[in-house]
Parts: structure tokens; C-alpha cells; sequence
């Protein structure tokens, strides 16, 4: 049985791989280790084999894993949907918010951080793929929302988040990062903002991510091993 501390290796390891073959190499990855349903003892697992970038999907569970963990132990993202009506729970709780998948959650996380003072790191989620059962603005929709994400000065938009397709072969999981590396490069010359982050990748797919020019990438059960049942 494999440790973390030898997951988090073999994960660090594919990236390094991944980026030579990309011809990438010296460039920066962020690796983000997503703990949803595991408990604060194996967040703090992670941070001890070096990650400190923790994932989390919903937004109960990470508020306890933070109260548990530690709020400043690590830089906590959240990777999964996120409804308006919990938008002032994590609003000053995380690093970045990767699933801002409408203007309407936008302008709410943007006069949340008004009122407080603040200002929010987002990225715009785009379903490339164009799953019914998935979140996301299309890539037609993309140029629009970026317009209106422009002009809401309490966010600092960050760049772009994609899932890979949830059947199909490899062929088509690099059509859809293609597709959003492409895009990003549109919305830089459009929008005049850098859009750094490109957050594309997860367990199985994130070396074909990162050839693909991925920045990010999400990692559950390549560090943490297979989730618990329930």
C-alpha cells in the first residue's frame, strides 16, 4: 500500500515528464490535491508531503476541514459548483474559486467582496466538452461572460476551468483542453487581462493536460487513493 508522501512523488514526477514532452520545461504547475471526503487527517497528510494547495468540493466540508486543519495552514480552493446562496460562506475562506460557472454567481461573489473589502480569485469554468449533466458557460458564451467578468472590479479573474469529458478516449479529453487553451488566447487579446490559469487535468488525464498548456492541475485520488464508499 502506497503512501501519499509516495503519491504525491509519482504525481510530481508526471508533471516533470509531461512538461519535457511539451517541451515546457522550467515552467510552473500548481498541483491541487482535492480531499473531498476524507477527513482533516489526511489534508494534513498531504501538507506533509509538500502539497499545499487543497481542493475541495463542497462547501460545508471544507469550511470543517479548515476549522479542523487550519485555515492558514494551506491555500484552500474550491474546485466544485458553488450556489449563490452559499457564496458568503466562502467569500475570504479560499485562495481561489475555480467553478464560477455563470455571470450571475459572478456578480454575487463581486458585491460580496465589495461589502467586505476584499477582492476574490476566480476562474471562469467553460464546459468544453458540452455534457448536458455538467457546469459551465459554453465556449460561444465564453467572450460574453469574460466581458462582464472585466468589469466587476472586486474579482481577480485568474483564468479558465475545464473538466475533461466524462466517457470517450484520450483523443477527444485533448480536444477539450485544446479547446480551452485556444480560448484563453482569445479572451487575453479581447480582454487585455493575462489569464495565467489554466486549471485543466485531474487524476487521469492531467499529463495530456499539461501538454495541452495546462497550469493547474486538480488532483483526488492520484495523491489521496481511492475515496471512501458513501
Amino acid at each position: 500500500m502506497t503512501s501519499i508522501a509516495d503519491n504525491v512523488s509519482r504525481v510530481r514526477e508526471g508533471v516533470q515528464d509531461a512538461l519535457r514532452r511539451a517541451g515546457r520545461e522550467g515552467d510552473e504547475v500548481t498541483i491541487v490535491a482535492v480531499t473531498k471526503t476524507f477527513g482533516a487527517d489526511v489534508v494534513r497528510q498531504v501538507i506533509d508531503a509538500g502539497i499545499i494547495d487543497i481542493g475541495e468540493n463542497r462547501v460545508q466540508e471544507m469550511l470543517a476541514k479548515q476549522d479542523d486543519v487550519g485555515a492558514a495552514s494551506c491555500r484552500w480552493h474550491l474546485v466544485g459548483p458553488l450556489q449563490r446562496n452559499k457564496a458568503g460562506k466562502v467569500v475570504g475562506r479560499v485562495e481561489m474559486i475555480h467553478s464560477v460557472d455563470s455571470v450571475r454567481i459572478a456578480h454575487t461573489l463581486d458585491r460580496l467582496a465589495i461589502e467586505r473589502g476584499l477582492r476574490v480569485r476566480v476562474l471562469l469554468e467553460v464546459n468544453t466538452s458540452g455534457e448536458a449533466n455538467k457546469h459551465g458557460v459554453s465556449p460561444q458564451e465564453a467572450q460574453a461572460a469574460g466581458n462582464e467578468l472585466v468589469g466587476l472590479g472586486a474579482l481577480d479573474w485568474a483564468g479558465l476551468m475545464t473538466i475533461g469529458p466524462l466517457s470517450g478516449g484520450e483523443s477527444e479529453t485533448r480536444a477539450c483542453f485544446r479547446t480551452l487553451a485556444h480560448l484563453a488566447g482569445e479572451l487575453r487579446k479581447a480582454t487585455g487581462r493575462l489569464l495565467p490559469v489554466l486549471s485543466m487535468g485531474m487524476s487521469d488525464d492531467f499529463e495530456a493536460a499539461i501538454e495541452e498548456g495546462s497550469t493547474l492541475v486538480r488532483v483526488g485520488r492520484g495523491i489521496t487513493g481511492e475515496r471512501p464508499p458513501g
